[in-house]
C-alpha cells in the first residue's frame, strides 16, 4: 500500500506560542509521530524532532529533523513486532518505519511504543471496521472545463457510531494519500444514512506542481474512505483548523493539535478502509 499522509505537518510544532521565542530556545525538541495500522494492513510510523519557529521550514531540514535510529514496536496484545526503517525516494522525509508480520484488523487494539536515546514514547489507539465506497465520481460544473471535485457516497451503518475521513492520492504525482479538506466526517452530522459528499484536494508538503483546491482531466485518482477513531478525528479537526487560521499548511498558527501521544507529539491512529479508483477523461 502507498503510505498515507502527514505532510509532515507536526515537524513544526512547539511546545509554546509564537511569543515565546526566547523560552522556546531553551526548550528540549519533542519527538513527533505520524503514525496508522489500517485494517488489512501493517502499521507504518513517520518520526521526528519538532522544529522550532525560529528556524527556515524547507525540505534540507524537515530532512535534518528526521529519526532513524528509533526502536518501534507495535503490538496488538498477543503479538508484536519491531518495524524497520526504509528510504523512499519518492516521498519527503524520504524515511519510513514499516511494518511487515503483524497485519490490522478491525476490533483490535494496537499500542506503539517507541525508545529514542534516553526517551520512551507510548499510545494505544483501535481500528474500526471499515465501511465501503458505494461510489466515486468525477464531476465538472461545466462539460468544457477541464477540472472538477470527486463526489462519493457511502451508507453509513445507522445502529454504529462512526468518524469518517476521506483521503486522495493523484497517481504519479502524489506518493502518499492526503486528507481531504473539510474530509473528516462525524455521522451525527449526516441528515441521512446514505451520504453524498463532494471532495476538495487535500494540502501535500512540498508539492511537486502548483496546489490546487481540485483535480484534473488526466488524473487518476484513489480515492479512500477511512473509519476512524474519536482521537484521530479530533486530531485532524485541529489540524485542519490550523491551516485554516494560519492560511500555511507547514507552520500552524500554535499548538493547539489533539494528540493521543504520550511522551511526544502527534497521532498513532487506527483506521478500517475502502478504496475506489477514478480515472477521468483524457486531457484533450
Amino acid at each position: 500500500m502507498k503510505k498515507y499522509i502527514l505532510f509532515l505537518f507536526a515537524l513544526v510544532l512547539i511546545s509554546c506560542s509564537k511569543d515565546d521565542f526566547s523560552e522556546q530556545k531553551s526548550l528540549e525538541s519533542k519527538i513527533v509521530v505520524e503514525g496508522w495500522i489500517e485494517e488489512g494492513d501493517f502499521a507504518n510510523v513517520l518520526l521526528s524532532s519538532s522544529i522550532p519557529v525560529t528556524d527556515v521550514i524547507d525540505s534540507t531540514n524537515v530532512l535534518n529533523h528526521v529519526i532513524r535510529s528509533a526502536k518501534i514496536t507495535i503490538s496488538d496484545g498477543q503479538n508484536s513486532e519491531v518495524l524497520r526503517v526504509k528510504n523512499d525516494k519518492n516521498r519527503i522525509p524520504p524515511f519510513v518505519y514499516f511494518g511487515s508480520t503483524l497485519k490490522g484488523e478491525a476490533g483490535k487494539e494496537y499500542s506503539i511504543k517507541i525508545e529514542y536515546l534516553n526517551r520512551v514514547v507510548e499510545a494505544v489507539t483501535s481500528i474500526p471496521k471499515s465501511v465501503q465506497l458505494k461510489s466515486a465520481e468525477y464531476i465538472k460544473k461545466n462539460p468544457i472545463d477541464t477540472t472538477g471535485y470527486i463526489f462519493v457516497k457511502f451508507d453509513d451503518p445507522p445502529a454504529e457510531k462512526n468518524y469518517y475521513q476521506i483521503a486522495t492520492k493523484i497517481d504519479g504525482e502524489e506518493p502518499i494519500f492526503v486528507p481531504s479538506f473539510y474530509g473528516n466526517l462525524d455521522d451525527k452530522n449526516f441528515k441521512s444514512s446514505s451520504v453524498s459528499v463532494q471532495i476538495n484536494r487535500g494540502v501535500l508538503l512540498f508539492p511537486k506542481t502548483k496546489f490546487t483546491p481540485y483535480f484534473a482531466d488526466g488524473d487518476v485518482i484513489y480515492v479512500k474512505l477511512r473509519t476512524q477513531t474519536k482521537e484521530a478525528l479530533d486530531f485532524w479537526n485541529s489540524w485542519q483548523n490550523e491551516i485554516v487560521n494560519s492560511k500555511n499548511p507547514i507552520y500552524p498558527s500554535n499548538t493547539s493539535l489533539k494528540s493521543n501521544i504520550k511522551g511526544g507529539i502527534g497521532i498513532w491512529a487506527g483506521y478500517g478502509q475502502s478504496t475506489i479508483i477514478v480515472r477521468t477523461p483524457p486531457k484533450k
